[in-house]
């Protein structure tokens, strides 16, 4: 197998195995172990599959399941210690593709894998939404109110970060690491110039988009 996998997962014993197994077979794995993390990473990389523990810190496996699939069709296996029918039922109404139940065979859990990746299945999104703006991913076209916009490339990096984040305050040493990496030596007031001018290009006045919290950066609200 040559998959990308996020493993979401608080035990850390039965991630390290499940993480040792993967790459054994030549998957590249990547551990969260609460659901803030795994919904940033899904929003930041490109999995080939997701499998997600129900019962984590924060944000639990099926409210993180929910949320992924507003903007991606990424495979999910569910992976969990519960196995009343109707915990399973919840987790595929919620999005998930499948569920396994702990203890669980290695080899099951790869042909899980297998089965939900085949040729087909996995849909990856393309574009981000929140609070009426869009952005399309492969083509850099950003829409408000499904009017194109016109964003430089620090522009566009920057509203990438806070639709990727939505509802998730970024602080303007974050958005700096992010946008403008870690050799940027200059002021961290161009972060504050750059939401300027985003602002200004998608009419948001009132800063009713980009919110502002005094003191530490911005958010999109969702």
């Amino acid at each position: 197998m040559n998959y990308k996998v996020l493993i979401v997962e608080d035990e850390k014993q039965i991630a390290g195995f499940v993480q040792m197994e993967l790459e054994h077979e030549g998957c590249q794995v990547i551990v969260a172990d609460d659901g803030m993390t795994a919904l940033t990473m899904a929003k930041e990389e490109n999995f080939d599959v997701i499998i997600l523990d129900l019962m984590i810190p924060f944000i639990n496996g099926l409210e993180v399941c929910r949320r992924i699939r507003e903007f991606s069709q990424v495979p999910i296996i569910m992976l969990t210690a519960k196995s009343d029918i109707k915990d399973k039922v919840t987790g595929l109404d919620c999005g998930a593709n499948d569920y396994m139940t702990k203890p669980f065979d290695i080899e099951e859990l790869f042909a899980r894998i297998r089965a939900v990746t085949r040729s087909g299945q996995t849909v990856k999104s393309k574009s981000l939404m929140a609070a009426g703006i869009t952005m399309q991913l492969d083509t850099h076209e950003v829409t408000c109110d499904e009017k194109l916009i016109e964003l430089s490339k620090k522009e566009f990096d920057l509203l990438e970060q806070l639709l990727v984040n939505a509802g998730i305050v970024m602080s303007r040493e974050r958005l700096l690491e992010k946008v403008w990496d870690f050799d940027y030596f200059g002021d961290s007031n161009v972060v504050d110039v750059t939401i300027k001018h985003l602002r200004k290009k998608l009419g948001d006045q009132e800063n009713k988009r980009i919110s502002t919290v005094r003191g530490y950066g911005y958010v999109i609200r969702k």
